[in-house]
């Protein structure tokens, strides 16, 4: 376990405060039930030097749909530019910081014909993303329950991203027909080792405390200690990051991850996963010990989702490795608008998320029968019809 950090606990035993401290800031310009139904979606808290943006839908697990992905990057714009905001903060209402993209109003549209509506999304998604990942000011995110998918895209560019004994990660993408986006292959691809690989194909989940090992959050507080963690940041008056750690570091305290962490089989992983194709990572588990749990789960896993998502997501983390985070998103884009077409996408969501009979029926049933000139077609350039991602790389360089 030499390659994991120790963890740090945000610990101050101090009882959680009442967002009724802050000031919750809401529009006044437009009045319309549309205007207004919107702006609930995501709220804002406006404290001394800082803000906080809410996702708030708590009844969809916060799942981001278009008009709260273009209220987000409007609002971290015009707090970029205000120069009596220090930092910035994201969270969630009840229990997700946020599930990812609202798939199922995607499926309802696509089902609708409405395609242009969908593409929209994924193009207001990854340029707020592409902002959060060369943003100018410290910012956090704290990852309070469920961040899955797209969830997790609005969270790891982010300086500080705080998970707590209530999180829970995974990238479910190819149960779906879909593949981990949102930046998933820019991110994933920099775990430990083969890492990335293993979340992406199987969707295992990650804890707060495996989340922090892996590199995926920064800090980890319980969650019923979030309040004065929050308090306290709302006190600072400051853009210094340095500033900001400290005083989330100041209360931590080190623990490890659990002794039946999928992270201290990080050596097992590798072995498998490291392999070219999703056919040799197959093989390689079926060649393991018959009593091997991780190899028996992830079998299972495999054989569950898409074939066709498999292979498209391998390739796509292998790429990312090597690639800033413009050409990740630039690339998922891409692949995002030629899958949400595919079959095994609409019978994805269907099975698991609109029917939920967790039996999906994918259009091509074998990795065999998926060819390389099939997954090469969910990277190729768009057409000329097609706008690509517009990013704007010569005004603002990625951090990351």
């Amino acid at each position: 376990m030499q390659r994991f950090r120790s963890l740090l606990v945000l610990r101050r035993p101090l009882q959680r405060q009442s967002h009724n401290s802050y000031t919750t800031i809401s529009a006044q310009r437009d009045t319309s039930p549309q205007h207004h139904h919107f702006h609930e979606e995501v709220l804002v808290e406006g404290r001394a030097f800082s803000r906080a943006a809410i996702l708030n839908r708590p009844s969809q697990l916060n799942a981001i749909t278009t008009s709260m992905a273009g209220r987000l990057q409007r609002l971290y714009q015009s707090w970029e530019d205000n120069s009596q905001i220090g930092f910035v903060m994201m969270k969630g209402s009840g229990r997700a910081f946020c599930s990812g993209a609202d798939m199922v109003t995607i499926h309802r549209l696509l089902q609708e014909g409405n395609v242009a509506e969908c593409k929209e999304f994924f193009r207001t998604l990854y340029q707020f993303i592409y902002l959060l990942g060369t943003y100018l000011k410290p910012n956090l995110a704290i990852l309070d329950g469920i961040t899955m998918g797209g969830g997790a895209g609005v969270a790891v560019p982010g300086m500080f991203r705080i998970a707590t004994d209530k999180t829970v990660f995974a990238t479910p993408e190819v149960q779906m027909g879909f593949h981990p986006d949102a930046g998933a292959s820019f991110y994933l691809s920099r775990l430990p080792g083969y890492l990335g690989e293993f979340l992406a194909l199987t969707g295992e989940k990650l804890n707060g405390a495996e989340l922090v090992a892996c590199g995926i959050a920064t800090h980890y507080s319980l969650s019923g200690k979030l309040g004065w963690i929050e308090e306290r940041l709302g006190q600072l008056m400051t853009d210094d990051p340095s500033v900001i750690s400290d005083s989330l570091a100041q209360y931590g305290d080190l623990v490890y991850v659990d002794k039946s962490s999928i992270l201290h089989k990080i050596e097992k992983i590798d072995k498998y996963f490291c392999h070219d194709t999703v056919e040799e990572i197959v093989d390689a588990l079926r060649a393991a010990d018959y009593d091997d749990e991780l190899c028996s789960t992830a079998l299972k896993k495999l054989k569950e989702a898409s074939p066709l998502s498999l292979k498209i997501t391998l390739q796509s983390i292998r790429e990312g490795r090597f690639q800033p985070l413009d050409q990740c998103l630039a690339r998922e884009f891409r692949t995002s608008l030629q899958c949400m077409l595919s079959p095994d996408f609409s019978e994805g969501i269907r099975a698991r998320l609109v029917d939920k009979d967790f039996a999906p029926k994918w259009d091509i049933p074998n990795l065999e029968g998926v060819t390389k000139d099939m997954v090469d077609r969910y990277f190729a350039p768009l057409p000329v019809s097609e706008p690509e991602l517009n990013l704007p790389t010569s005004l603002r360089e990625p951090f990351m």
